[in-house]
């Protein structure tokens, strides 16, 4: 994967008006795994991609009405198929963390980049999931390195409000993955 400008080079953009600019002297040093379907337990569709727009429907869904107004977005998207939409450049703030906390650190916004699985917290993602995100990582490790030490799951810094990506997520398979790969990109 490329990055050009903050953007993947590949990626299809869909792009979000929720984000801002990091503090001044800030670049991401963290890695944020969370997990989204809309409505709640089904995939596709173009529900993801809008309520990061903020153009969600409200009507559509029952369940969109509680939800259609929030402001918030993710860097990056990765579908079950394994197509990755980007909606904020990684050099900017995306909102997809929320009040949360990480090693004592409050606003993970600031440092950090969201990655949205499109899943569920019970749900196994797919195997294209897992293959993107380990290569999305390590394009994102190569230009800021901090990352490498610093994976977590959206639960993880935000406990009391959030359960993502959930037991279904295999840390071990994506971590071991990605020190693999890593390996491999070492001359």
């Amino acid at each position: 994967m490329q990055l050009k400008e903050g953007w993947l080079v590949d990626a299809r953009r869909a792009h979000s008006p929720h984000f801002d600019e990091r503090p001044e002297g800030e670049i991401p040093s963290l890695l944020v795994v969370h997990n989204i379907s809309l409505p709640p337990g089904e995939f596709g569709g173009p529900w993801i991609d809008a309520l990061f727009a903020g153009t969600l429907d409200p009507a559509a869904n029952p369940y969109f009405a509680d939800i259609a107004g929030l402001r918030v977005s993710a860097h990056c998207l990765i579908r079950r198929d394994g197509e990755i939409v980007q909606y904020v450049p990684f050099d900017k703030r995306a909102w997809h963390a929320g009040v949360s906390c990480y090693q004592g650190r409050e606003r993970c916004n600031d440092f950090s980049i969201g990655i949205e699985l499109e899943g569920t917290d019970t749900e196994p993602y797919t195997d294209a999931q897992y293959r993107q995100l380990v290569a999305l990582a390590c394009t994102l490790i190569q230009r800021y390195p901090e990352i490498a030490e610093h994976l977590t799951g959206h639960c993880d810094i935000a406990p009391e409000r959030k359960t993502d990506p959930g037991p279904a997520f295999d840390w071990q398979r994506f971590r071991s993955a990605l020190t693999a790969s890593l390996a491999q990109e070492v001359p």
